[in-house]
């Protein structure tokens, strides 16, 4: 079987899949059109996120038996046409969920302590102690959208605080020892840290809106190590002026390409809400970077590698 690698990867991927007999070919370089006019020659293709799989692509891919994306979801490939067409999908989130699961914690505890604030203060010349008074987790509510991979992960995070932690998750019956499931009348009536671990899918998009964080009984934080496209920064920037929102951690932004390789471009004006949101204080922004470590990159791999040879070999 012949695999494509569109996308650069831990080495192992390529070694491994090697030494079991696949063939495989690389190319990062070429178009997207490129790409179509020679996948035909292929049974498999590894990606992270250069492109989209789209019906176009697929159709031309007519050999195609798997693909794998090294990576947490699935959202850049049309998976209702591949599985259609008999094409298998490989994700990986088993792979980065422990360093997400740390990345959502890291920015509670940095926003919690003001340390970016006092970090800037200090190398400023500037020694400001009761400005800079910290608060603590424990008794705190932590509220978890989506209780997968990803949610578990933070929840185990959580173990060595005295919280009460809350997951809510379309799926019924997803908790666990780490956390509760509950409406979601009864999140937004305890929550005090609202972290979100869910997808991209047509539900979670815009999903943090004004009316949604009006329904939180109490003001509360926000994390967002998941998808840029479920929060509606106008509406946040709005809510962290007012006060609604106490502060927010961001790893994902809603004005993201899809690759997720980029944000700020010299030829695009950066949109309004975007130009306030970066000069907040209560504002800790990362890019897209929360399962992105030297560990996970190798997991991420080894997952997709482990996932191919079960099926295939």
């Amino acid at each position: 079987m012949r695999i494509l690698h569109i996308d650069a990867n831990h080495p192992l991927l390529i070694q491994q899949l090697n030494n079991v007999g696949f063939k495989n070919e690389e190319d990062y370089t070429s178009t997207k059109s490129e790409i179509e006019s020679k996948i035909k020659e292929y049974d498999g293709i590894i990606i992270r996120s250069r492109f989209k799989i789209d019906k176009a692509f697929l159709d031309q891919a007519t050999n195609l038996k798997f693909i794998g994306r090294v990576g947490a979801g699935l959202e850049s490939i049309d998976t209702e046409y591949a599985e259609k067409k008999g094409v298998k999908l490989f994700s990986a989130p088993e792979g980065n969920r422990n360093a997400v699961g740390e990345h959502a914690l890291g920015m509670i505890l940095s926003l919690f302590n003001k340390l970016n604030t006092a970090d800037h203060q200090v190398k400023n010349g500037q020694w400001n102690r009761e400005e800079n008074r910290g608060i603590e987790l424990d008794l705190k509510t932590v509220g978890i959208i989506g209780y997968g991979n990803m949610g578990r992960s933070f929840a185990r995070k959580l173990r060595g605080f005295d919280v009460e932690i809350i997951c809510y998750d379309i799926k019924s019956a997803i908790e666990n020892s780490d956390a509760t499931q509950v409406t979601l009348e009864e999140l937004f009536e305890k929550t005090d840290v609202l972290s979100l671990h869910t997808p991209w899918t047509p539900l979670t998009d815009k999903m943090v809106t004004t009316e949604f964080i009006n329904k939180f009984k109490k003001p509360f934080w926000l994390i967002n190590t998941a998808r840029g496209n479920s929060v509606v920064t106008k509406d946040l920037v709005e809510a962290l002026k007012s006060g609604k929102i106490l502060g927010a951690g961001l790893d994902v932004l809603e004005y993201e390409k899809s690759s997720f390789e980029q944000l700020f471009s010299s030829e695009v004006e950066m949109p309004e809400p975007l130009k306030k949101l970066i000069k907040m204080d209560n504002v800790i922004l990362s890019p897209h970077i929360a399962g992105w470590t030297i560990e996970s990159k190798e997991k991420l791999a080894q997952t997709i590698v482990d996932k191919i040879k079960a099926e295939f070999c």
